[in-house]
């Protein structure tokens, strides 16, 4: 199981508008066709006089143009106390605290980076926090990303496969541990990204007491484990705005590398195919879609298989309560933009788990879902929503918090 999901990406055009500061040119002028004054009054309006307020307007200006380059080039902050109820970690709170860089109105081509910290606390005991950055370099020529998190969680496993999670089966388990992933990608050709990942981790599973029927015990409960890996990423994403896209498409695909040779207890491989593509059918409107495909070969642990439910693939699932080999799942998703920050989802997809890539379609064994949600606007600048989603699926209801949308 995954310890803390990071905070996402996001790409938007800040827009820096200029201030120009008018200055009067003709008051010469003016005074030459005015009527002769009293002295007294023409010294009112001498010459040091008509400066004084022509440096007093210039500063005015200047104030003005500050105050507006400032608050066109501020980033924004994304305060959000998550609240989750979830049926694999119980009800709690997620704090999440995330940083939005700004980008120049000469740059604004270039991409935003975020930096962040979260944590979880729910009533069933599990504690963490992580910390994540993703950052664009050298007017984002270089992505570097990285995350750490650290804590325990505590969670059902039905095993592995269809069959034993649609037994409904629990074998209740905490998992202690903690995880570090680092990547750098290079740009190319064609706005395509590609470069190395690297992920290490420890974690230590105990089986909690229960007086129920439980599913076979897999042979790394009560092992200290540690996992590290070296990987491979491509990707292309064309979206104008990472946070909620109108249109463009995400295409990115990785591929991880677990050895022995590296000090890693297990030997294997997980490969990752993502696919969204983004259409608006009006200036409020917007129809996603999203194809997802998971394959795993060599020796893993439970948890290092594909898992279905984690990562709102699919929503209305419990995370781990499906798992195996290779994973497949597809949705689609309405999503409209109402008055007062407001927005209004609605969703459905498809999916399946199975030991090989060729045993996806069988009909007894797909794992449909759906559901609605509400959105509540957080940043207009970068127009990042908080997202709740109430979603059903083959065996149960789940409601789901989160920042930015699901994919």
């Amino acid at each position: 199981m995954f310890l803390l999901s990071c905070m996402g990406t996001c790409l938007c055009f800040v827009k820096l508008a200029s201030a120009e500061v008018n200055l009067p040119i003709e008051q010469s002028s003016s005074v030459e066709l005015q009527a002769p004054q009293d002295p007294t009054q023409q010294s009112l309006s001498s010459p040091s006089t008509e400066k004084a307020e022509q440096k007093s307007e210039a500063e005015e200006g200047k104030k003005e143009k500050k105050k507006k380059i400032k608050s066109d080039h501020a980033g924004s902050f994304v305060v959000a106390p998550l609240p989750i109820v979830s049926p694999a970690l119980g009800a709690g709170i997620v704090p999440i605290l995330g940083y939005i860089t700004p980008i120049p109105a000469k740059d604004r081509t270039l991409e935003p980076s975020v930096v962040g910290v979260g944590g979880l606390i729910t009533n069933d005991g599990s504690r963490g926090f992580g910390l994540g950055a993703d950052l664009y370099l050298d007017k984002a020529r270089y992505e570097l990303e990285s995350v750490y998190a650290h804590g325990n969680l505590n969670y059902n496993l039905y095993g592995e496969g269809f069959v034993n999670g649609n037994a409904g089966l629990k074998l209740p388990l905490e998992q202690r541990g903690q995880i570090f992933f680092i990547k750098l990608l290079h740009r190319i050709p064609w706005d395509f990204y590609v470069g190395g990942r690297f992920i290490t981790g420890s974690s230590l599973i105990t089986l909690k007491p229960t007086f129920e029927k439980i599913p076979p015990i897999p042979p790394d409960i009560g092992l200290h484990t540690d996992l590290r890996a070296l990987g491979m990423e491509v990707s292309r994403d064309s979206r104008p705005n990472r946070f909620y896209p109108l249109k463009g498409s995400v295409i990115d695909f990785t591929g991880d590398f677990f050895a022995q040779d590296l000090g890693s207890k297990y030997s294997f491989q997980s490969y990752k195919f993502t696919f969204n593509k983004y259409l608006s059918l009006s200036d409020k409107q917007v129809l996603a879609y999203n194809l997802y495909w998971c394959g795993t070969g060599g020796s893993p642990p439970f948890y290092g298989n594909c898992i279905y439910g984690a990562n709102n693939i699919l929503r209305g699932y419990t995370a781990g309560r499906y798992l195996d080999r290779y994973m497949l799942a597809t949705q689609l998703e309405y999503r409209l933009v109402l008055p007062w920050k407001f927005g209004l989802v609605g969703f459905g997809g498809i999916g399946a788990v199975a030991p090989g890539s060729d045993q996806f379609f069988r009909a007894n064994h797909l794992l449909p879902g759906g559901g609605t949600g509400i959105r509540y606007m957080l940043s207009k600048k970068y127009h990042v929503n908080l997202r709740t989603d109430f979603a059903w699926g083959k065996d149960n209801f789940t409601w789901g918090v989160g920042v930015g949308e699901a994919f």
